[in-house]
């Protein structure tokens, strides 16, 4: 059975919500490398706009890095569903804590 994980991230005011076939630490310090997006098979009747959004975007990425404090959350799934971009909820009580990243020690 091949690997599925679904990250959900904020990205310019929006959650998205990807699904890849690999996501790690990666090289790139304090960031999130999610490779393999994984993009339903539609028919011409019916398409999703939302993923279609993403796939434009995404178009020619084979990585793509995200800010390790951007993720919200990395889920390993049994079966891909849809990915989607959804505005961001900032009325409510939860804000986000901006933070940076300690530079990495090189005695590690």
């Amino acid at each position: 059975m091949k690997t599925v994980y679904k990250v959900i991230f904020h990205n310019q005011g929006k959650i998205y919500e990807l699904y890849a076939s690999s996501v790690s630490q990666g090289s790139m310090y304090a960031f999130v490398e999610i490779e393999g997006i994984i993009f339903g098979e539609h028919t011409e009747l019916l398409v999703d706009p939302s993923e279609e959004k993403l796939k434009d975007e995404f178009a020619g990425v084979e990585k793509t890095y995200v800010p390790m404090h951007s993720i919200i959350r990395i889920d390993e799934v049994s079966k891909q569903g849809s990915n989607k971009i959804v505005d961001s909820d900032m009325s409510g009580n939860i804000t986000p804590f901006p933070f940076t990243m300690p530079p990495k020690s090189d005695n590690t």
